[in-house]
């Protein structure tokens, strides 16, 4: 594939769509097509089974919900994704199988590596050339939801110390693959942020300027 995959991680309130919408706009901008997406959520069915997973009055059991991202996750790769990389455009993702791992492994303390497996299973192994982790303390993200007034949802709601099983799962994920992941002090100003991620994508662009490749 020609086109250039980019994912963004890390805890509700870190900004994650915030960055996304500036790194979008700036390589609008420089002439790339981009497709900005998210998950769940990216596709019409996708809609669907965010509205279960973040919004369902009832419980979920772990598994389940594992298996729900991993449903949604096949479909918005195989008809949107991939489809985006193969035409040699850039995608820029609010979460992908990082956020499974993190939040269905760590989290609800699934086994780790059979949460990855199903996600890889459902992508067909496709990765990310980089994911952007914007690392914030557990409780300044709590403040900034607080802060934001709005309905928690189910993932928000959970008590802190699954934030912070969360939190130490990124971490230990991205020092594990420096080469893919780009972590960032979520605390620095919006701008110093999109600056750290524009510095780092501009380096996996060609000279001409044209997307290097996808991952």
């Amino acid at each position: 594939m020609s086109g250039l995959y980019i994912t963004i991680e890390g805890l509700d309130g870190s900004g994650k769509t915030t960055q996304l919408e500036k790194l979008a706009e700036w390589l609008r901008d420089a002439g790339h097509t981009v497709v900005a997406t998210r998950e769940p959520g990216g596709t019409e069915l996708g809609q669907l089974v965010r509205d279960i997973v973040l919004h369902h009055r009832g419980d979920i059991a772990p598994r389940a919900e594992a298996l729900l991202f991993a449903a949604d996750r096949a479909h918005h790769i195989a008809t949107k994704v991939r489809p985006a990389l193969e035409r040699g455009e850039v995608v820029i993702q609010d979460r992908y199988i990082d956020s499974s791992v993190a939040f269905q492994g760590a989290g609800r303390v699934l086994d780790p590596a059979e949460v990855r497996r199903l996600s890889e299973w459902a992508t067909e192994g496709l990765y990310p050339t980089l994911t952007v982790l914007l690392d914030l303390d557990p409780a300044l993200a709590r403040e900034r939801i607080d802060a934001a007034q709005k309905v928690f949802d189910r993932i928000e709601a959970e008590a802190a110390e699954f934030s912070r099983r969360i939190r130490a799962a990124y971490l230990e994920f991205a020092a594990a693959q420096p080469e893919r992941w780009l972590v960032l002090d979520a605390t620095l100003s919006a701008d110093e942020l999109a600056a750290a991620i524009r510095s780092r994508v501009a380096a996996l662009l060609t000279t001409d300027g044209t997307v290097g490749g996808a991952g």
